[in-house]
């Protein structure tokens, strides 16, 4: 049963890779960093005698994921499960943030995510079985001032697994969107989310990377459609459910200021 993960070069998507081979599965690591992949794909073929095919792309890129879904099919690989784990935020107000930026995150967190699994789900369709884990977010409940553009992405991932996870049922391909808080990652280096106040409140305590991954596969092969990691987390979302978004949103903007 192989698996394709994105951004698997660390963090959760590593973790993710760890997991998946760690119960004699094959597999198919993409990121950017080629460097890192090796490294990984290196270590996991001498614990667990599997194939581990690294193939670098950069999935911000428009079409990166054709480019990548083309190099899966000339090699005749087969992919039975779908880990969509890529993706990053950007922390500050969104008219100031480079335009770039922005548009290399709505690629990444959103096209490339919904593009690859157009491309990998019509196979799964015909064989009658398969597994996709979209990776959302706490995120993805509430709207984020300071995070808007992310949030905003993280939303849709939430909706387009919900419905796809519908279309498909009865079909044997299951979807799952999986929910985390903050976690130690290097996600919050790249989303310059150190510079909040975030995560000087109730996220302060952040789970590991495998502590999230290993929540998510296992929720993932239990079918579970939303899974969202953390009983604070938990509560958290069933609380905000009740409140008017304009609440949530003025929320937000307290929780997640710059730190002075």
């Amino acid at each position: 049963m192989r698996a394709l993960i994105t951004g698997a070069s660390g963090g959760i998507g590593a973790e993710f890779a760890k997991l998946h081979a760690s119960k004699g599965h094959d597999l198919i690591l993409t990121a950017r960093s080629a460097d890192k992949l090796e490294k990984l794909a290196q270590e996991l073929r001498q614990l667990y005698a599997i194939e581990v095919v690294v193939l670098p792309q950069d999935l911000g890129e428009p079409n990166g994921a054709k480019a990548l879904f083309d190099a899966i099919s000339k090699q005749g690989l087969e992919i039975s499960v779908l880990i969509n784990n890529a993706g990053f935020g950007d922390f500050g107000a969104f008219a100031d943030a480079p335009w770039d930026k922005t548009a290399t995150m709505i690629q990444l967190n959103v096209n490339e995510l919904v593009q690859l699994t157009y491309l990998v789900l019509p196979q799964m369709l015909a064989r009658k079985q398969g597994y996709i884990l979209n990776l959302g977010s706490v995120a993805s409940f509430l709207p984020g001032p300071m995070m808007t553009v992310y949030y905003a992405t993280k939303a849709f991932v939430l909706s387009f697994s919900e419905g796809l996870a519908e279309e498909v049922r009865g079909q044997g391909v299951h979807v799952s969107v999986l929910c985390p808080g903050p976690t130690a990652s290097d996600f919050q280096a790249r989303s310059r989310m150190n510079e909040s106040k975030l995560l000087e409140g109730p996220f302060a305590n952040m789970p590991s990377s495998a502590e999230v991954a290993k929540y998510g596969y296992e929720q993932l092969f239990k079918k579970k459609r939303v899974s969202i990691h953390g009983t604070a987390n938990k509560l958290m979302i069933s609380l905000t459910k009740l409140l008017p978004t304009t609440w949530k949103a003025k929320m937000m903007a307290k929780i997640q200021v710059a730190r002075q």
